[in-house]
């Protein structure tokens, strides 16, 4: 917040003149505010009168902090117009880790908290025309990836990512809505799998989603994994789509490291949880976390947005992203 400061200055007078002094300080401040101006320090001077006769000179400094900047986060993704998944969480969730989300949109979808029914994939031209616009304006730190729709969108996200191999990628290989809804054709997995997952540090699918990916529609988080992993350093398979009562989420890296996570699992189903988590990842590897911290990190932060998830619609729960103090 700006530190702001306020110096008040009265002068009582029968006459119409204005006092010497009041025209002294006026000047002086007006020195100042050009001075200030380029300094970074915003003077507002205005003189008035509150009542007849009296001339009162209000001289306002606000001097702007200066703060290291957020880290940015490319997000290539849809748009969900609920609100509960796509862009906005993204959006979300990386101001929840402290870092600036960038959103160019992949597609356009018609959807509310039920389910999916419709989307448009954006043209190429356009997605790259938006992502070059913040690469050559920002330093960013990461990118994530969320829902493509098309194959013909995985090689332009591909074109944009082969340009810039420095930055962390998180693929969140989006497939399918919450509500079961497709949000693009097994193809598309195949591609993300043969051509993306490679220039990806990490991938997050849901266990549907990687036995897609794996082409095992009966497979085992160990089996996708197994089929997956020549493609991605690591892999983040989520659990909560079965009846156990504990939700496990396995990590599971080249080098052979293996962690699972388990937590509580919650009443209800949810939509964009699985954003949330792809996000919060991306933000903490954008702010210099370890893979395994961010990992662990990201996991306990969408854990929470559950557990604080509201009602929104007739359909499933949307995540809390954000405090509801957020803004006070």
């Amino acid at each position: 917040m700006a530190n702001e400061h306020y110096r008040n200055f009265s002068y009582n007078s029968s006459s119409t003149g204005v006092p010497a002094k009041i025209i002294e300080l006026e000047r002086f401040y007006r020195a100042e505010k050009d001075k200030g101006l380029k300094a970074g320090v915003i003077s507002r001077i205005n003189v008035h009168w509150p009542t007849p006769g009296k001339r009162c000179l209000v001289v306002s400094s606000r001097t702007m902090n200066i703060y290291s900047s957020r880290p940015v986060v490319l997000c290539l993704s849809g748009h969900d117009p609920s609100g509960g998944a796509g862009l906005q969480a993204d959006i979300e969730a990386l101001l929840a880790q402290g870092c600036h989300a960038a959103p160019a949109v992949t597609a356009l979808t018609v959807q509310d908290t039920v389910n999916v029914t419709d989307f448009r994939v954006l043209d190429r031209e356009w997605v790259l025309a938006q992502a070059n616009a913040v690469l050559n304006d920002s330093e960013v730190a990461a990118v994530k990836l969320g829902m493509l729709g098309s194959l013909e969108m995985v090689d332009t996200v591909v074109e944009l990512l082969s340009a810039h191999p420095h930055l962390p990628v998180v693929c969140d290989p989006v497939l399918r809505a919450g509500g079961g809804g497709r949000l693009g054709k097994d193809e598309v997995g195949y591609a993300m799998r043969e051509r993306l997952l490679p220039l990806s540090i990490i991938a997050t699918p849901n266990l549907p989603e990687a036995r897609i990916l794996a082409e095992l529609p009966e497979g085992t988080a160990d089996q996708c994994a197994e089929k997956l992993l020549p493609f991605v350093k690591h892999l983040l398979i989520t659990g909560g789509h079965g009846d156990e009562t504990e939700i496990h989420n396995r990590l599971y890296s080249r080098d052979g490291l293996r962690e699972t996570y388990t937590c509580q699992r919650l009443p209800g189903s949810y939509h964009g949880s699985g954003c949330t988590l792809a996000s919060a990842l991306a933000g903490r590897l954008a702010q210099g976390e370890n893979l395994a911290s961010a990992v662990q990190t990201a996991l306990n932060y969408t854990w929470r947005t559950l557990r604080d998830a509201e009602q929104l619609g007739k359909g499933q729960f949307v995540p809390r992203r954000l405090p509801l103090d957020f803004c006070s």
